[in-house]
């Protein structure tokens, strides 16, 4: 009896041996096989066309983000999926209004003079009548924090800290700049600012404004506030080192009643292990100035190609993989919280998510994170067949993922965020130009490919870790 038993546990290891062994060779010709299929095929860039042309400006709760979640649905429901649904979520819905304004008022130096900019998402209006005020200028919230209510107080505050141009990485740039904006005009407010102008993320030098969400105070705390392009931040802090300045502003947004939206969901049910989810995907909804081309119109559209090219070259995962377009990232993140509250109520695992929210450029690699504990032990297994990929001049890294697959991290599984080249992100995010002209076909395919290429390889070769 032991002598079989020892037999079948030699058996057991042999075949688990066998599992893991990565047959690179042939891994290799099958990677060519996908990105050959998306490169010659591929349908995303004229998705994105189209959604960029005829759905256009996508704000959660607008017209147009009802129109994309139509389009969309109906796009998935073509490729021969298991399922395509629709999940309902509560968003915002804020409005821009009309054309915002600003300008220095009665400068000693230069005069009465424009100043280009736009309201930041979330924020109240002026009034039809709008506010003028002496401006004060800081370089950061603790700055500001440090000054007296008095030196405050009745005033327009002007955050004015670049994004670091000395950064290889334009989104820790971002990362390290954006606070002023997020949480910047509710702490100018706590000390009686009348109003806020944000100097726009960007590391370049332009007249295009950017938008971007700010972050609603509960307590009432809230001005209007409006990001200024950064050629004009300059010309403000310019004149404000040599005589006191009055800015007036004029916006009339406003946040409406929620709404219901949707998440647009797609997918193929696995033919071996079903409950085990790899989720791609991105957000539908865009700021209201441009198309949301790069932001994220490619990222969605890359997600759906992911099935398609799976489809098309024959493919049958072991695992489910599901196409989730999220709906609401860029003011309020409702379409994320809804989705993962509902997959914990299901007890859902998903195994691995993917999210492409850094634009349409050509892709350099992934970061990924997990629980720590598990991130190193998924990381180890991974290493095993990552050269595969690397033959693509695909990285691997820790770091962030997505802000809509975040929440899924608790579940145990691992996550990762495609990045492309971040070098021009920021001279189209959150602006006017972020249109489809702006997005290379092939650089977005090439994208897609590696997306499909990583589900393919961990749909094959990785395990859940504990």
């Amino acid at each position: 009896m032991r002598i079989v038993l020892l037999l079948f546990s030699i058996l057991i290891s042999i075949e688990s041996y066998a599992q893991s062994v990565v047959d690179k060779d042939y891994e290799s010709l099958q990677i060519k096989a996908i990105y050959d299929e998306v490169l010659t095929n591929g349908q995303c860039y004229k998705w994105l066309e189209y959604l960029c042309e005829f759905a256009g400006p996508r704000l959660s709760g607008s017209p147009s983000a009802a129109a994309a979640v139509e389009y969309t649905r109906q796009i998935l429901d073509t490729l021969g999926l298991d399922s395509v649904w629709l999940q309902p979520c509560v968003v915002p819905h804020w409005v821009r209004g009309e054309k915002e304004q600003a300008r220095i008022v009665n400068s000693k130096m230069i005069g009465t003079q424009e100043l280009r900019v736009v309201a930041l998402g979330n924020s109240i209006g002026t009034g039809p009548n709008g506010v003028t005020a002496e401006v004060v200028e800081v370089k950061s919230i603790e700055e500001l924090q440090n000054m007296s209510d008095a030196d405050v107080k009745g005033k327009i505050v002007f955050y004015n800290r670049p994004m670091d141009v000395t950064l290889p990485n334009t989104f820790h740039a971002y990362g390290r700049a954006v606070d002023q904006r997020g949480a910047g005009p509710v702490e100018a407010a706590k000390k009686g600012a009348v109003a806020a102008i944000v100097r726009s993320m960007t590391t370049g030098l332009d007249d295009v404004p950017h938008t971007g969400a700010t972050r609603v105070d509960p307590d009432g705390h809230n001005i209007p506030s409006v990001a200024v392009s950064t050629n004009d931040a300059e010309i403000l802090s310019r004149v404000l080192r040599n005589e006191t300045v009055s800015v007036h502003i004029r916006t009339t947004c406003k946040m409406l009643a929620p709404v219901t939206s949707y998440n647009v969901i797609g997918q193929i049910k696995g033919s071996e292990r079903p409950d085990e989810i790899i989720l791609i995907g991105g957000h539908l909804d865009a700021w209201d100035l441009g198309q949301g081309a790069h932001d994220d119109g490619a990222g969605c559209v890359q997600s759906m190609e992911v099935l398609r090219a799976l489809k098309a070259t024959d493919y049958k995962p072991r695992r489910t993989i599901r196409c989730v377009l999220f709906m609401n990232e860029e003011n309020g993140l409702a379409g994320a919280t809804t989705y993962a509250r509902i997959s914990n109520e299901r007890g859902e695992f998903h195994l691995a998510a993917i999210e492409s929210d850094a634009g349409g450029f050509i892709p350099r690699g992934f970061t990924c994170s997990a629980i720590q504990g598990l991130q190193e032990q998924y990381l180890k297994s991974i290493a095993s067949w990552w050269d595969v990929m690397a033959g693509n001049d695909l990285y691997l890294q820790p770091g962030g993922s997505g802000a809509d697959i975040n929440a899924l991290k608790s579940q145990g599984g691992i996550l990762f965020g495609l990045r492309p080249d971040t070098q021009r992100y920021f001279d189209y995010h959150h602006t006017a130009d972020d249109r489809i002209e702006m997005v290379n076909a092939r650089e977005l395919k090439m994208g897609a490919a590696a997306m499909t290429s990583l589900v393919y390889m961990l749909d094959k070769f990785i395990e859940r870790v504990n």
